[in-house]
């Protein structure tokens, strides 16, 4: 990798990691059109700018983090993730990380989805509009279709986007939930992958990493305000069109 294929994946990180269209699905795929190997150092490159990301968040969401009644809720939905994380690493990073057919597969299935559960669900004024009120069974339930995004392509944010909304949580709250989800979720990702990698890291690659880090800190920063903004006034189903098209163009341009 050179600094210029760093600054482009780290971009695409920031910008997709919090929007429901797969943050490593659009990994994989940019890697594929900048023809990056998916070696060791590239799979672990990619989790540091996902945690880069995720620090968004704790500048963004602070004085929420310092809520109890929603700490409880995060902490009980990151549990199934966490189980099958932990029993399953081994296989995603090996097999299915950097997989462009499942991801694309992944990537078309899931935008469906998205459009579906928009279409049928709509938002009513019962529904849980703060993260407080979030109860822990629910949370509990979120957190398994965030286990699903282990898959990649299937977008964590999209995943606890839509287990929240199946839940009876309103859009805007279904989305910081997935923001604030984020962060256990990723540290552990990157804290599991420092355990089980030899950090032999040259000074090049250590630069990389850094570039990466700070870049997709900054742009996940801009992409978190841009959605909060966005769905005041707007539904998920665009991003749900955008996936199909995507994968559709993909598989046909550029897999065959």
């Amino acid at each position: 990798m050179d600094f210029f294929q760093t600054f482009i994946l780290s971009i695409v990180e920031g910008f997709t990691e919090f929007l429901p269209i797969s943050s490593t699905g659009h990994l994989i795929l940019t890697s594929d059109l900048l023809d990056i190997k998916q070696t060791d150092f590239v799979k672990s490159f990619e989790i540091y700018i996902q945690l880069g990301a995720i620090l968004s968040v704790l500048f963004l969401y602070l004085n929420k983090l310092k809520d109890p009644k929603v700490i409880f809720p995060t902490l009980t939905a990151f549990i199934p993730t966490a189980v099958v994380g932990f029993v399953l690493y081994g296989t995603v990073k090996n097999f299915l990380l950097g997989n462009s057919l499942i991801t694309l597969a992944a990537l078309f299935w899931g935008g469906v989805f998205i459009i579906l559960v928009e279409y049928f669900y709509k938002e009513k004024e019962h529904h849980v509009s703060r993260i407080e009120k979030i109860s822990l069974k629910n949370s509990f339930i979120i957190g398994l279709f965030q286990s699903v995004s282990l898959v990649p392509g299937v977008s964590r944010a999209a995943a606890t986007i839509i287990g929240a909304r199946l839940m009876g949580v309103r859009r805007k709250t279904a989305a910081e939930f997935s923001f604030i989800l984020a962060l256990p979720t990723m540290l552990s990702a990157t804290g599991l992958d420092l355990i089980r990698s030899d950090l032999a890291f040259t000074t090049n690659e250590i630069l990389l990493i850094g570039l990466g880090f700070v870049s997709s800190f900054i742009v996940a920063t801009l992409a978190i305000k841009f959605l909060v903004s966005y769905i005041q006034t707007h539904s998920f189903i665009l991003f749900g069109v955008y996936r199909i098209i995507l994968s559709i163009l993909f598989y046909l341009f550029i897999l065959k």
